[in-house]
């Protein structure tokens, strides 16, 4: 018996499959784009996109439109509105949650401490907030950094530390109490041990939106922090770069406190902080 043949399809066949994968390749990229379009209104008030807006955006009918959101529709991506109108549903809600929730702190930070880290020779770390101290989470040095005492895992007292202060003066506002309520030693000579000069310095760091550690800590080493915000735009940590005050001079400290506010503002987006991405997107702290 011979071996059997397989078919071979025609040009019209294979025409015909192209134009189904692309006209599908077509509608998942206009679905998604009307998603967009509808948390973008979302994000700047609007509570409700009409099919006439959606319809204009895309370039096309509306009965495209209510085509291509019927799908989104019934698994609740998207919700109708009393007005006709679009708004996000309950299942992009889900979505977004589920991203934001496996986002990891030192992960998203990471890239921005080594690039720091190698733009100024400095050390650089990551820390989050426990009770009344800080405890260090990641730490990036290059190979021509001094190198500090810190270590991943260590903690110190909110008190001493650039990072701290900066997540005391944009934390919680029972938060400064509680730091002053629990005694600290001074570390060095120049720790701040008098309760009203260490409020006004945390005052300070709120105004220009970072805390600085002026051999507070170490007698030798001064030190920039910024808070970081997550998804809910609460502060989940703070990123600093420290050096030794022969390296992080007084005007160097002006100049380096901007650029960490940035860079922590970038962090928290990441994490998916919305008031970060509107003070970035304004040019402000």
């Amino acid at each position: 018996m011979g071996s059997a043949v397989e078919p071979v399809a025609s040009d019209d066949g294979l025409e015909a499959v192209v134009a189904t994968q692309r006209n599908a390749a077509l509608s998942l990229r206009r679905g998604l784009r009307i998603l967009d379009l509808v948390a973008d209104a979302t994000r700047n008030g609007t509570a409700s996109t009409s099919l006439t807006t959606l319809a204009t955006a895309l370039g096309t009918s509306k009965s495209t439109v209510l085509r291509l959101t019927a799908p989104m529709l019934e698994n609740e991506l998207l919700r109708r509105t009393e007005e006709s109108g679009f708004t996000l549903g309950l299942g992009s809600q889900l979505l977004g949650q589920s991203y934001l929730e496996g986002i990891d702190l030192r992960t998203a930070a990471g890239p921005f401490l080594r690039r720091a880290a190698e733009q100024t020779g400095l050390t650089c770390h990551l820390v989050v907030p426990d009770g009344t101290d800080i405890v260090y989470v990641d730490k990036v040095e290059t190979r021509g950094t001094v190198r500090m005492g810190s270590r991943v895992g260590n903690r110190l007292p909110m008190r001493n530390t650039a990072s701290g202060k900066a997540i005391v003066a944009f934390g919680d506002p029972d938060l400064m109490t509680r730091v002053l309520a629990t005694p600290v030693p001074a570390a060095t000579a120049h720790t701040i041990v008098d309760d009203d000069a260490w409020r006004h310095e945390v005052a300070r760091t709120h105004d220009r939106g970072y805390g600085i550690d002026d051999r507070e800590n170490e007698p030798d080493i001064r030190c920039v922090g910024a808070p970081i915000l997550g998804h809910a735009n609460q502060v989940v940590g703070a990123m600093s770069i420290s050096g030794l005050t022969t390296r992080l001079t007084v005007p160097a400290v002006r100049e380096l406190g901007d650029e960490v506010v940035r860079m922590a503002l970038e962090i928290s987006v990441a994490l998916g902080s919305e008031a970060a991405r509107l003070l970035l997107a304004r040019g402000q702290r």
